[in-house]
């Protein structure tokens, strides 16, 4: 395909020559890259060095056939969009092109219109086609790194754990022994940690991706399952003296799964507890207002450089920056978090500064009354719900 500014081309195998003239001189004032050949051995010679992204070609030719030159122009590249025109039209010869792989038919004579008309939808068929395979090709390379990077990210601390093991087997009897294990130990337990959020976080993100991470939408009150997490992080967050502080109405309900909702928010506040300072604080607040639940979460704590802000939502991205305090984390649990939020109709968006801290800013649905007394109009599902950690 044609590079961005760069005119599509389209090849024209003719042996007449008038026709050969005027498809050139309407597809030139199309904006395109005209070539003509007026046999299909020329034609194909022009098709393996032009690279077209359109073949028009007429389908009775002295030497090599139309057909043939069908058959063997996709030998070459099966995405060029081929065109037969003729004189002899005749829905079996249509058929019989269409079977070789023609993309469409035009009899001849024809208008300038009806070829500008053809070869715009040809071409428009090319490039979607062309959107569709590359899109085919990120997807496929994004799974290879995704696959090759949790490897590795599964396989170093199993390593760790590997040489911490190996050290405590090799321990002398000394007087500090007891101790000198008692710390092996908590390293292998802490790499241990780390595999089991690092699986939680892939499981997860697996669920999303294949669209099971909902198996049911209830009326979820958002202030009970918050207040519910702050109340499980206080300790955590007391020793690494940071203040927690709620600001929460009554009445804060979305349509939604109440795990996938915890998993959101439980991700959202131990990042604000984690990258905090100590003295800092952790401010959830929430409202309601036009139909839609807006939860923030706002830290005073390191904050995010600006240039890494664009990535904080990728996969396996964590900010790396010396002066920033560092945590441990699989990266995962950001993109969970967006994925949630799509998935329910809402958007988060981030707000922060480098040294003042971050606000995470979660709008979604509101939770609306079943319309009919007998609610039958509830869209919340009806099968079993589904456990998002």
């Amino acid at each position: 395909m044609s590079q961005p500014g760069v005119p599509e081309t389209v090849l024209v195998i003719d042996d007449d020559y008038a026709i050969r003239l005027s498809c050139g001189k309407i597809l030139a004032k199309m904006g395109l890259r005209a070539e003509t050949f007026e046999d299909g051995a020329r034609g194909l010679d022009g098709v393996a060095t032009a690279k077209p992204d359109m073949v028009i070609v007429d389908l009775k030719m002295p030497g090599i056939s139309g057909m043939e030159v069908i058959t063997r122009v996709h030998e070459i590249d099966p995405q060029i969009v081929i065109v037969v025109i003729t004189g002899y039209a005749t829905i079996d010869t249509a058929v019989q092109a269409m079977k070789c792989g023609a993309y469409d038919f035009l009899p001849k004579p024809f208008s300038p219109d009806e070829l500008r008309l053809i070869v715009n939808r040809g071409l428009e068929r090319r490039r979607l086609a062309m959107e569709s395979m590359r899109h085919e090709i990120e997807q496929t390379v994004l799974k290879r790194r995704f696959v090759t990077f949790v490897s590795h990210q599964l396989r170093t601390p199993l390593v760790a754990i590997h040489q911490y093991l190996d050290v405590l087997r090799h321990l002398d009897q000394t007087s500090d022994t007891a101790a000198r294990r008692q710390e092996w130990l908590d390293r292998c337990l802490a790499r241990i940690d780390e595999l089991q959020n690092l699986i939680a976080d892939w499981l997860t993100l697996a669920r999303v991706e294949g669209g099971t991470l909902f198996k049911e939408r209830v009326k979820v009150d958002l202030n009970q399952v918050i207040r519910e997490i702050l109340k499980t992080y206080q300790q955590m967050a007391e020793a690494e003296n940071v203040l927690l502080e709620a600001s929460l109405p009554d009445g804060l309900f979305v349509w939604g799964d109440r795990s996938c909702m915890s998993v959101l928010f439980d991700n959202l506040i131990t990042n604000a507890i984690k990258y905090n300072k100590p003295g800092g604080s952790v401010t959830v607040s929430g409202t309601e207002s036009r139909g839609e639940v807006v939860i923030t979460v706002a830290d005073t704590g390191v904050g995010i450089p600006e240039e890494c802000r664009p990535f904080l939502f990728e996969e396996f991205f964590r900010v790396k920056n010396d002066g920033l305090k560092k945590t441990a984390g699989t990266g995962l649990g950001l993109p969970i978090c967006r994925k949630i939020v799509s998935e329910m109709g809402g958007t988060i968006h981030v707000e922060s500064e480098a040294g003042a801290g971050s606000t995470f800013r979660v709008r979604l649905p509101a939770w609306r009354e079943p319309e009919g007394a007998d609610g039958s109009q509830n869209h919340a599902g009806q099968a079993a719900n589904i456990d998002c950690r």
